[in-house]
């Protein structure tokens, strides 16, 4: 088991919700069973960031030569998360009716790369609680990883039901839709195209559902690069939409290479060299210089007659 399967938090939100993180909400909590479940997620929450810190510093460490072995670093990381373990095992032995704290320790279970665990927890919780789409979201997410994918389909359809107004639903269903077309052409009896209309819909609602987010905007521009043939203007107007929600130079810079290529494929040049002028972060300076060539090479190509005139003897 990786490491990091321990305590990517904030990397499987895209794929893995459940509630509110207690440490962000702040409410008055008058009933004792309440109070309990809210202070084992507390815990959760606590272990979780703790668990991080520990993998970044030894990273850290280890690009300056020393930190400690993988194999260490696990061990500590699962003692750490024992007593939260114990805490979410005993409440349920008490109030196995909970379906709260069936769905938040199905996500523990996730991260801690106890899949098959985990949607034990998450089925449980849709049994006692049918209206509660997170767990249907949950169970799609896990189905979209190991199948079957018609579940997967059926699971998203059901949390967007019951909350439409939940972007990562969407977001979720239109990235599995997307990796998995042949599965949704022959589930929904429709062609690619209308697979690939289909998904970018469901991108577009999540963002419409929050304008003004970034990885949802970057996903929707995104989702064009797997379309064929390429939708190439709409494409660049998804990612101009996604440069007005950057929320630094890093990730402006990051659409600008985008923007380029996009530009390139569609013969423009001028305006790829462009933006890629406004390109000064090392971090993409590779896929600059690649780009930048590959204009160079375009340009000559299109400078250079393919047919010449036959030689009249």
């Amino acid at each position: 088991m990786a490491v990091i399967t321990l305590v990517c938090v904030a990397t499987q939100a895209a794929t893995n919700t459940t509630l509110p993180s207690t440490n962000s909400v702040a409410r008055a909590v008058v009933d004792p069973v309440e109070k309990e479940y809210q202070k084992i997620l507390a815990m959760d929450d606590e272990a979780q960031e703790e668990a991080d810190k520990w993998i970044k510093e030894n990273q850290s460490f280890q690009d300056k030569g020393a930190g400690i072995l993988q194999s260490t670093l696990r061990l500590r990381i699962e003692k750490r998360f024992e007593p939260v373990r114990a805490a979410y095992e005993d409440f349920i032995l008490r109030h196995p009716k909970h379906a709260k704290i069936r769905l938040a320790f199905g996500s523990f279970l996730d991260d801690l790369g106890e899949e098959l665990e985990a949607v034990k927890q998450w089925e449980k919780a849709r049994d006692l609680e049918p209206g509660n789409p997170a767990a249907w979201n949950n169970l799609a997410n896990y189905y979209g990883h190991y199948g079957p994918l018609t579940n997967a389909f059926i699971c998203y359809e059901k949390a967007i039901e019951i909350n439409p107004k939940e972007p990562l639903y969407y977001r979720n269903f239109a990235t599995t839709i997307s990796l998995y077309r042949k599965d949704a052409m022959e589930h929904y009896q429709i062609d690619e195209q209308k697979v690939f209309d289909r998904s970018l819909e469901f991108f577009q609602k999540a963002l419409d559902l929050q304008p003004d987010n970034f990885l949802y905007a970057n996903d929707l521009a995104q989702s064009y690069y797997g379309i064929r043939p390429p939708r190439i203007t709409e494409a660049i107007k998804a990612w101009n939409y996604a440069l007005k929600t950057a929320k630094d130079n890093l990730q402006k810079e990051g659409i600008y290479v985008h923007l380029a290529r996009n530009e390139i494929m569609r013969g423009n040049f001028a305006i790829a060299k462009q933006q890629l002028n406004s390109v000064t972060n090392q971090t993409y300076q590779v896929l600059k210089d690649r780009l930048l060539k590959l204009i160079e090479t375009k340009t000559k190509e299109t400078e250079t007659p393919t047919n010449a005139p036959a030689i009249k003897k």
